[in-house]
């Protein structure tokens, strides 16, 4: 099934602890058995296991493409490698190092954090090869929080502006739709995971907030 409803570790958060991409979905090594059952038979990919900086909360930390991935912190060698085996890895520093936080990105371009410099700009555009603007989700900076993107669409915070959505559709290159998750949490990119195949929620997640979900990431069973 394209479409599943589960817990990590009890916590219906699973953009903070998983990434996601096409190839692979990356986690801390405390993910169960079952969470990584769920999101190969749902999402079609399998997990790699890794801290980033020693931290768990991989999604917070990583953000990336079928191109690349970027991380703000250094890494050991031991997570370095297991992550060069998902994709190249990027290290940009800056004090907003939470990247998966900070950067909303498919194959086709990244939005990321307005506080974010040219610099860090340049370096983002190179990791992921793709154009990159800064921009903000419903007036946040956390714009990795506030929306999901797949390579066929994205899902973003219901109070994201019409002009916010504008952004995000002509630099991303998919439709634009708006919900919240986990019974009405409304930055979505923490509560669930997904690729072009899949999407796996928050168990909360209501039945009126997966169709709003499945329409606006073009996934359906």
């Amino acid at each position: 099934m394209p479409v599943g409803r589960t817990l990590f570790g009890g916590s219906p958060y699973l953009g903070v602890f998983v990434r996601v991409g096409e190839r692979a979905a990356i986690a801390p090594p405390s993910i169960s058995a079952a969470l990584e059952h769920e999101l190969r038979h749902s999402l079609g990919v399998p997990t790699v296991r890794t801290t980033v900086d020693d931290s768990e909360v991989v999604g917070a930390l990583v953000a990336g493409n079928s191109r690349g991935l970027v991380v703000g912190d250094a890494l050991d060698a031991a997570e370095e490698k297991v992550l060069e085996g998902v994709a190249r890895v990027t290290v940009v520093r800056h004090r907003l190092n939470a990247m998966g936080n900070n950067v909303l990105a498919n194959d086709s371009g990244a939005v990321v954090h307005p506080e974010f410099s040219n610099e860090v700009l340049d370096s983002i555009a190179r990791a992921l090869d793709v154009p990159v603007e800064r921009g903000t989700v419903a007036g946040l900076g956390t714009v990795g929080m506030a929306g999901i993107a797949t390579n066929k669409g994205v899902v973003l915070h219901p109070k994201a502006t019409e002009g916010e959505a504008a952004k995000v559709r002509e630099l991303l290159g998919v439709p634009v739709h708006r919900s919240s998750a986990n019974f009405g949490v409304p930055i979505v990119g923490a509560c669930l995971v997904a690729n072009s195949r899949g999407v796996l929620v928050g168990r909360p997640t209501t039945p009126v907030e997966i169709a709003h979900i499945q329409e606006g990431l073009a996934i359906f069973d």
